[in-house]
């Protein structure tokens, strides 16, 4: 089953990885994070290597986004996400897991100081 792993982080300031750009993050001692880095870049081989990792995407800034809702008869946009949170979507990575459970086990390896992941199954027709 695929899943969607869901990496939300403060947009100021805007950038990835987003442990070198959350507050949080930047009060990581650097040796601290290039070793989660790496650590960070050898699961990723892993899940590529045992196909788990369908593919993973990082976002621009939120001020860059268009949000689309539909008005009386026709679709109306406006700029920006306008989320009612201070975290906006910064990327997000599709797995194919065997079990919920490996799922959860791999989407808690992908949260890192000042983020917010959200893992949410597929919807199956």
């Amino acid at each position: 089953m695929k899943y969607v792993v869901l990496i939300h982080s403060n947009p100021q300031p805007w950038g990835h990885p987003t442990i070198d750009y959350t507050q949080v993050g930047r009060a990581v001692p650097d040796q601290e994070r290039a070793a989660m880095a790496k650590e960070f870049e050898e699961m990723l081989g892993e899940l590529s290597e045992s196909g788990e990792l369908v593919t993973g995407l990082a976002l621009d800034a939120p001020a860059t986004a268009r949000t689309y809702r539909f008005e009386g008869k026709r679709p109306v946009s406006t700029d920006g996400p306008y989320a009612e949170s201070k975290e906006q979507l910064a990327g997000f990575f599709v797995l194919d897991c065997a079990t919920r459970e490996r799922a959860e086990e791999l989407a808690a390896k992908f949260a890192g100081p000042g983020d917010v992941i959200e893992l949410r199954p597929e919807m199956e027709f």
